[in-house]
């Protein structure tokens, strides 16, 4: 895939498993009264499935990587991910007086920046060929 493309769809599919991380982190909020630090991890748990389907199958199915390779690769890299999210979330609430979903929103799009280049630079990178065994 030409790389505009492939950041097209990156972009696509990252801001549909956004828009379903906000989704969720606000029912949780606002229907259970959950904290937002706690309804953000299962705003990540749901989206991750999004992100990862999409990411896998539109923006990196040209790679081929099988999906036991690039699916715990891309756990990795979201796991990392939303550990900044959480930490970046936890500090802009304390320190910025901002509403919660308008701090997560600003956490969203910084995350989504980092999980771009490490997903195609890592997650879904093909194995490269084993070298060839030496001859006795």
């Amino acid at each position: 895939m030409i790389p505009i493309r492939r950041l097209a769809s990156f972009i696509l599919v990252g801001a549909t498993a956004a828009a379903v991380h906000f989704a969720v982190v606000k029912v949780l909020v606002e229907a259970t009264g959950t904290h937002p630090l706690l309804a953000n991890v299962g705003g990540w748990l749901v989206a991750f499935v999004v992100s990862f389907a999409g990411q896998h199958r539109f923006t990196f199915g040209d790679r081929r990587a099988p999906v036991q390779q690039a699916a715990p690769r891309f756990f990795a890299i979201s796991a990392a991910g939303f550990a900044a999210n959480e930490l970046m979330y936890a500090a802009t609430l304390r320190l910025s007086g901002l509403r919660y979903d308008v701090a997560l929103a600003l956490v969203l799009v910084a995350v989504a920046v980092m999980t771009y280049l490490l997903s195609s630079r890592w997650a879904f990178r093909r194995r490269t060929a084993p070298p060839p065994a030496p001859n006795p």
